[in-house]
């Protein structure tokens, strides 16, 4: 009896469902008739031949480059860390060749002397940053390798935000 029952609430479920699903394809059918538009013809493009003779040229490698990072990019407001950079010419590293660092703090700029790159063309520079930045602003670091054979500067630049 009970099963009977279910069954027969089952079935009543399932015909209004039926019932219900009939009414809404009769309403959409019953709306206004749009009409679609066709697709209009697009203008042929045609392209000049000389188009690649146009591209500009890749830009030329510089053969000196350098890169530079903070030991710490979140260090503490009073932390000390060493900010790393290393010299390039053709991918291997250039020894002998001078280097300055500047910090670039909220209230000023700090110089960290001057090193020589050693045989792998790295250099570190030692910087307490004793509180001299407020917690959250990034400060940057310039690292400026001077007097490269063949003359000219190349210059880096490391980040790192105190907590």
């Amino acid at each position: 009896m009970i099963e009977e029952k279910m069954m027969s609430n089952i079935l009543c479920r399932l015909v209004y469902g039926l019932v219900v699903l009939a009414a809404l394809a009769a309403l959409a059918g019953c709306g206004s008739s749009s009409t679609v538009n066709a697709a209009q013809p697009q203008q042929t493009v045609t392209i000049n031949p000389n188009f690649q003779s146009q591209i500009s040229p890749l830009p030329t490698i510089p053969p000196y480059r350098c890169g530079a990072w903070a030991s710490n990019n979140a260090p503490g407001a009073s932390s000390t860390i060493v900010i790393y950079s290393r010299l390039t010419h053709n991918a291997q590293g250039v020894s002998g060749i001078s280097a300055t660092a500047d910090v670039h703090f909220q209230s000023g700029d700090v110089n960290l002397g001057t090193a020589t790159s050693d045989s792998g063309g790295y250099v570190t520079f030692t910087l307490p940053l004793q509180g001299r930045q407020p917690a959250q602003i990034p400060a940057t670091v310039d690292v400026t390798f001077n007097g490269l054979p063949g003359g000219g500067t190349v210059r880096c630049t490391a980040f790192f935000t105190p907590g």
